[in-house]
């Protein structure tokens, strides 16, 4: 059994949290590993590796809150390795389990006893410069628009084929249900229920009183393209990261994609519970 811990690095209790699960899954036989950078960070250099050797896991464990889950959704890179998130963070949105259960939650999630939640994620495909700048894969969402200090870029949003949108605008987010809560929601999105397939076209900012949030289906595809040379310094950012931009964004093609994320839940609370507790403060 092998099962890869996943910090945020930053977070003293994280690194804290982690120590102790590598030693109390050591202590039972289990081979425990980190990538190499997070091992250095966290003072286990014994058990680092490689990425390529991390995603060879049988369990992920995320410690910290929903930036690292979807560090560590990045990092497996399969929707074969389940991924328990131990919640050290403010929200904890998509966490399984909350720090003070650590060592129960991993007795349950290695027993099996763990509920299984398969999320969705997006599949983006960039063009940059005439040239593929290869596809990527998003938990929460792709957004594309404006990076740092540029200013506003235009924007042209179409959905199979057919063009809903040209504005000026910071942005648009490309959630999938589970990110529905996150960023889309800051920029007036609804909250949609994981269990839902689709996909939030969700405008940021944009200079027009007509656009609105849109849900589209499982097997609709939408197109982001920047149409105006003068205002098309837009960037990609997937789950938070972004691609480098060297070259003239193009368009951006958004589907869902055929890949999930097998969330594992420990202490049996469901979505309305937790959105009830954690996000409306009820």
């Amino acid at each position: 059994m092998r099962v890869l811990l996943v910090p945020n690095a930053a977070n003293p209790r994280s690194i804290e949290a982690t120590r102790t699960a590598a030693a109390w899954l050591a202590a039972r036989g289990i081979e425990v590993v980190l990538e190499a950078h997070d091992a250095e960070a966290c003072g286990l250099p014994e058990h680092g590796v490689p990425r390529s050797d991390a995603r060879q896991a049988d369990l992920a464990v995320a410690l910290g809150g929903d930036g690292t889950m979807l560090k560590a959704v990045h990092t497996i890179g399969s929707p074969d390795v389940p991924l328990l998130g131990v919640n050290l963070g403010r929200l904890g949105f998509l966490s399984g389990a909350e720090s003070e259960h650590l060592e129960q939650a991993l007795e349950a999630a290695l027993a099996g006893e763990a509920r299984v939640e398969r999320r969705g994620v997006l599949e983006a495909s960039v063009v940059v410069g005439g040239r593929e700048a290869g596809t990527f894969h998003a938990l929460n969402e792709v957004f594309v628009g404006r990076s740092g200090v540029s200013r506003a870029v235009e924007l042209e949003v179409a959905a199979n084929g057919v063009v809903l949108w040209r504005f000026v605008c910071d942005g648009v987010v490309l959630a999938t249900p589970t990110g529905s809560t996150a960023y889309a929601l800051s920029a007036g999105g609804p909250i949609v229920s994981p269990e839902v397939r689709g996909m939030l076209i969700v405008p940021v900012a944009a200079h027009a009183l007509s656009v609105r949030p849109v849900v589209v289906g499982p097997s609709d595809v939408v197109e982001v393209s920047c149409p105006n040379p003068a205002r098309a310094g837009a960037c990609v950012t997937v789950d938070g990261d972004e691609i480098p931009c060297r070259r003239a964004l193009e368009r951006v093609t958004v589907t869902a994609g055929s890949r999930e994320a097998a969330l594992l839940k420990i202490d049996g609370e469901d979505f309305y519970r937790v959105l009830a507790t954690k996000l409306l403060e009820r």
